[in-house]
C-alpha cells in the first residue's frame, strides 16, 4: 500500500508544520534594516508569521513544505531580497533584482532518500518559472568563518550555482533560470540534490542582533 505524498504551499494555517528550530528561527526575516535590537524567544513565532503574512500579501506564495501521510518531513522558503532583509547584511550583497533568494530548505534526516526533495525541487521550479522569475541566488557558507543559516558554498556550485561574487565567508551565489524544459529539468536536480542533503540548517547558534558576527 503507498503512502500518500504531497507537496501544498506555505501559509499562515500550516506555518506550525515547519520543523523545530526553523519555525522560530528569524535569520532571514529579520536584520539591521528593520531592528537591531534582539527579538525574545516568545516573540520569535509571531514574528515569523508577521514576515510571512506581510510577504503573502505582497508578493504571494514563498514557500513549500512536504507532507508524507499527513506528517510534514521537508519544506523550503524563498523570496525576492526586498522581502528578506537580512539579505542586506553580507559583505556580497545586495542579492541582484531579478532574482529570488533561496533562504533555506531542509528536509528531515529520515527522508533524504525518500524522493521527497525531488518533489520539493519540482515545485520550486514550477512555483518560480511561470512567475518570470530570472534565477535564483544563495549566500554560500565556506565553513568556520561564516554563521547563520546557509548552505555550504562548495555545494551549492556542485549542483549549478555560479559564484558572481567571491568572498572568503559568504560569497555570493546564483543559478539562472532560462524559460526552456532542459532548464527546468536542471533546476530540479539541482535543488532535489540540495534538500536530499539536508544542508539547509544552522550551521551555528544565531544571535539575531548580530548574526554575523
Amino acid at each position: 500500500m503507498s503512502v500518500s505524498r504531497r507537496i501544498m504551499p506555505l501559509t499562515l494555517d500550516n506555518l506550525d508544520d515547519l520543523p523545530s528550530p526553523c519555525r522560530s528561527c528569524l535569520f532571514w526575516e529579520l536584520g539591521p534594516l528593520v531592528d537591531t535590537n534582539p527579538v525574545e524567544a516568545d516573540e520569535a513565532p509571531l514574528a515569523k508569521e508577521a514576515w510571512l503574512s506581510a510577504t503573502l500579501l505582497d508578493w504571494g506564495s514563498c514557500g513549500k513544505i512536504a507532507y508524507v501521510a499527513g506528517v510534514p518531513v521537508g519544506y523550503a522558503m524563498f523570496a525576492p531580497p526586498g522581502f528578506v532583509p537580512r539579505s542586506m547584511s553580507f559583505p556580497t550583497s545586495p542579492v541582484a533584482g531579478d532574482a529570488v533568494l533561496l533562504m533555506n530548505a531542509r528536509v528531515l534526516p529520515e527522508w533524504t532518500s525518500g524522493g521527497v526533495g525531488r518533489m520539493l525541487a519540482q515545485a520550486v521550479a514550477a512555483e518560480l518559472v511561470p512567475r518570470g522569475v530570472k534565477a535564483i541566488e544563495a549566500f554560500g557558507s565556506t565553513g568556520p568563518l561564516s554563521r547563520g543559516c546557509l548552505m555550504p558554498a562548495d555545494y551549492l556550485r556542485s549542483v549549478g550555482f555560479k559564484t558572481v561574487r567571491p568572498h572568503p565567508a559568504y560569497p555570493r551565489l546564483r543559478m539562472e533560470l532560462k524559460s526552456t524544459v532542459s532548464w527546468r529539468y536542471d533546476v530540479e536536480y539541482a535543488l532535489e540534490r540540495i534538500f536530499g542533503t539536508n544542508v539547509g540548517r544552522s550551521l551555528t547558534p544565531v544571535n539575531y542582533a548580530n548574526p554575523m558576527g
